[in-house]
């Protein structure tokens, strides 16, 4: 909510700026008359409208930086949550004793490939794939492939530690 009204404030302040240099430029070219003002008037509208941009330009580039640090933590944690799955998998795959051959499909069963595009990969036929695939549940104890995702996403999730106080934090 916070960043919100900042943004909103940033564009509100960096309008008012520049729609005042183009209004009067724009008066200038068209020809239009306006009310003359004083020149000291005239001066501190202008230095106002220039500190609204310079103001903008400052929250732009808080926000820039904000931005890019919350990206940095988002790519820490999808770089660990993906080494936590790549270990899980390699302590599940060694506990049901796969081959070679099992873990590459597994691994493709867990990505979503079709037993079609499976084979493919693996350029074998589709009943391999399909042989090695009921292979696969039976030594992980499942019956299809929402079962055998469905461990490895409940180990991830009890796994997981709990959110630090600033995750927690709205924006």
């Amino acid at each position: 909510m916070k960043l919100n009204l900042l943004i909103l404030l940033m564009v509100l302040v960096q309008a008012v700026g520049a729609l005042f240099f183009i209004g009067d430029i724009t008066m200038s070219v068209l020809g239009i008359p306006r009310q003359p003002i004083e020149w000291q008037t005239r001066e501190l509208l202008e230095i106002g409208a220039a500190v609204a941009l310079l103001f903008g330009l400052v929250l732009s580039g808080a926000l820039l930086i904000q931005s890019q640090r919350r990206l940095g933590r988002a790519e820490a944690q999808l770089q660990r949550a993906s080494a936590a799955f790549m270990d899980l998998l390699e302590q599940n795959f060694t506990t049901w004793s796969l081959t070679p051959a099992e873990r590459d499909v597994a691994f493709f069963v867990l990505k979503g490939f079709s037993t079609q595009e499976i084979a493919g990969f693996r350029k074998t036929s589709e009943g391999t794939v399909k042989a090695q695939t009921n292979a696969i549940y039976r030594k992980a104890g499942v019956n299809g492939r929402g079962q055998l995702m469905s461990l490895f996403i409940d180990d991830l999730i009890a796994d997981s530690p709990p959110c630090s106080e600033r995750d927690k934090t709205p924006d």
